[in-house]
């Protein structure tokens, strides 16, 4: 990185922001009370709240939002007449998954192999530290020339929408003039990327049932219907031969103009199996970033140890819909359940319901604050382009603010690049990522309310 007073400052408090980290990772911050204590969560909204005062910001807040949780909130005031800047991180984080798989504890930042290793490093509670060294970079070179908003919320990884409630509920609170999303990442390590469109999302529950009860599969398999294989049928209908995605009505054509995603690169970053071939047709990014995917995330039926041999009078499923950029994803939504009761065989009984819901997003590239980003990144990261890259994962929050603040330029940055593995097991961040977009974050901020 070229000599700068806010590198150099931000590059002297990276040991700060480790232990910072290690604190903030430490809490079990899954915002699933059965699965979590809820005392876990609000001591991380404790600890954001506590370093937002010491960082001179005004009216902290911890807002109870209507899904139980808590996200934190706090205004730093800037220079008569300043723009303002809303920063976006949160501190929830997803389960640790198998934490004996993990190659040390998953609550307990651990260096290893120039990388910090702990649930939640990178996504996303690496974007709270990244937020306050950047500001941290600023109040050390001249002061920080923008109002700063920090909203970090709570409940993220649950989808639960609390957030999205609580603001359109109080409009007025999260107003900016250009927000900085700090939950998505770089194409990959030392690639300054900003992500321009998301894909949105649904969730849906699928019932298929069949008999009064489970019979005997010797006395009457082959002629009563069994409700888990008409569940697997119903499943495969949603994809073509090739893998794709077949909802229908639902268009499944779109194409990614942007930054090219090599196959090799995505086998890489998936880790996919040798010999193990890739899904659908067109590009890697079309594919990931442009048309619609479904995943079927869980089904509950009997498992292999302690099955009995038995037709199963009832089955069900819980189904992801990504929806892509252009797509309404209420209409998407009732395309895939119509599609599940249309291909549901034999006449047995089907009922679907929707649990979960987020918009597509796509951003206003031509907008005065990707200049002024592209500008920070450029000094961030010598010798590199900015580049426009697609997401496949869904951030529902962006969409609820573009609709309340129509005018606010929004960009997404942050630390999850493929090597961070996040929600995965051994989760970790960079700390080379964590320095760069600190200081690019803290330059856009001068950027911007110079321009």
């Amino acid at each position: 990185m070229s000599s700068n007073p806010v590198a150099e400052t931000v590059a002297s408090l990276l040991p700060r922001a480790q232990a910072e980290l290690a604190e903030l990772v430490a809490f079990r911050s899954v915002a699933d009370f059965d699965q979590f204590p809820k005392s876990e969560s609000e001591g991380a909204a404790a600890w954001v709240a506590d370093a937002l005062r010491a960082e001179g910001f005004q009216d902290v807040a911890l807002l109870d939002t209507p899904d139980g949780t808590q996200s934190v909130y706090g205004c730093l005031p800037g220079p008569e007449g300043a723009k303002t800047v809303l920063l976006y991180a949160h501190y929830d984080v997803q389960p640790p998954l198998d934490e004996t798989a993990w190659a040390t504890p998953p609550f307990e930042l651990t260096e290893r192999d120039g990388r910090w290793y702990g649930r939640g490093a990178a996504d996303c509670k690496g974007g709270v530290i990244m937020h306050l060294l950047a500001l941290r970079g600023l109040r050390a070179n001249g002061g920080v020339p923008v109002t700063v908003k920090v909203i970090a919320e709570g409940s993220e990884e649950q989808g639960t929408g609390g957030l999205e409630r609580y603001a359109e509920q109080h409009p007025g609170l999260l107003a900016a003039d250009a927000i900085v999303i700090g939950d998505t990442g770089n194409f990959r390590v030392g690639l300054p990327t900003v992500t321009t469109t998301l894909r949105g999302m649904t969730l849906v529950r699928v019932q298929v049932d069949t008999l009064a009860g489970n019979l005997h599969s010797g006395q009457f398999g082959g002629v009563a219907p069994d409700a888990l294989a008409a569940l697997i049928r119903v499943l495969d209908s949603l994809r073509a031969e090739d893998g794709s995605t077949t909802v229908d009505g639902l268009a499944a054509e779109g194409r990614w103009t942007g930054l090219a995603y090599a196959e090799e690169q995505f086998r890489a970053d998936a880790k996919v199996l040798d010999g193990v071939g890739l899904i659908g047709e067109g590009s890697v990014a079309d594919r990931v970033w442009a048309r619609p995917a479904v995943t079927v995330l869980g089904i509950d039926c009997p498992p292999v140890v302690g099955a009995t041999p038995s037709v199963q009078a009832s089955a069900r499923a819980l189904v992801s819909l990504r929806v892509p950029p252009g797509v309404d994803a209420t209409e998407a939504s009732k395309l895939l359940q119509a599609h599940l009761e249309a291909h549901t065989p034999w006449g047995a009984r089907v009922h679907t319901e929707q649990i979960g819901q987020g918009q597509p997003f796509r951003a206003d590239t031509g907008s005065p604050a990707y200049r002024a980003m592209a500008d920070a990144m450029a000094v961030a990261y010598p010798d590199e382009t900015m580049q426009y890259a697609g997401q496949g994962g869904s951030i529902p929050l962006c969409n609820t603010l573009a609709r309340l603040y129509p005018q606010a330029e929004i960009l997404l940055i942050g630390l999850s690049e493929p090597e961070a593995q996040i929600h995965a097991v051994n989760e970790s961040v960079s700390p080379e990522e964590l320095e760069r977009l600190s200081v690019a974050e803290a330059l856009f901020l001068r950027n911007y309310a110079a321009g």
